[in-house]
């Protein structure tokens, strides 16, 4: 519980912490006040399509779990954590989950209140949450951004440069499982494994089809295999934390 506490003080004592939360929270609202003000005969409204910018406050949250671990190695304060916590996996592991809390809880702020804004610019359209499905869509959020946020943990610990981190993460997120679809032959089939991919089969928001359908898995299979991919990079990062210099 004091590794917990000594981590959670260093994460909300900073203000990049605040600033990239209040973001990842506004973005998505804002979003959903444009797609909603704009919804007619070309712009379908429904709870799903309440969620359409929630991958901004998705960039964002992979943003300040990143900076998080990278910032301490730039200028050298994780060294007095490592010097109290010794085998280090323990420092890691509160990390993980202190980012997944905060994203989890910043995820579902942006999820109801994109659902809430889209409910004040269109009261007369039903955004009712009622079945499975609707949950998953708006509550699945909150679960994405969790899962987000200790992959970005990781990969900024296997690097350890903020710059490097955020540019690789980002250019995967935005351009690179993209780009794989468009391989000729084998890029869709390869494509339906990615954990991005994945992760919009979770919320039913893959790119361009009904994600059920074109995945070969379920919707809460397709978080397992985002959260898989999760843990096999935050359990390499662990390995490597123990075997370099701080």
């Amino acid at each position: 519980m004091r590794l917990l506490n000594a981590e959670r003080i260093k994460l909300l004592s900073t203000r990049s912490t605040w600033w990239c939360a209040l973001l990842a929270v506004a973005l998505p609202v804002l979003f959903a006040l444009f797609y909603a003000s704009q919804a007619g005969d070309f712009l379908t409204l429904n709870v799903g399509t309440t969620q359409s910018g929630y991958q901004f406050g998705l960039v964002l949250v992979m943003v300040l779990a990143t900076v998080s671990i990278t910032s301490e190695h730039r200028f050298g304060t994780i060294r007095g954590t490592y010097q109290a916590v010794p085998s280090r996996v323990p420092v890691l592991l509160a990390k993980a989950v202190l980012l997944a809390v905060l994203a989890g809880l910043i995820g579902e702020l942006a999820a109801f209140g994109s659902l809430a804004m889209a409910h004040l610019v269109q009261p007369e359209v039903d955004l009712a949450v009622n079945t499975a499905t609707e949950w998953r869509e708006v509550a699945g959020v909150g679960l994405v951004y969790a899962v987000a946020a200790v992959l970005a943990l990781a990969v900024g610990e296997l690097l350890r440069q903020t710059a490097g981190a955020v540019a690789l993460l980002l250019g995967y997120v935005l351009l690179a499982e993209s780009a794989v679809r468009e391989i000729p032959g084998v890029g869709e089939q390869v494509a339906r494994w990615l954990p991005f991919f994945a992760s919009r089969v979770f919320l039913g928001s893959a790119e361009g089809e009904d994600a059920t359908v074109s995945a070969p898995y379920g919707p809460w299979a397709g978080l397992g295999l985002f959260a898989g991919t999760t843990l096999v990079l935050l359990a390499l990062a662990a390995v490597v934390a123990r075997r370099r210099d701080a």
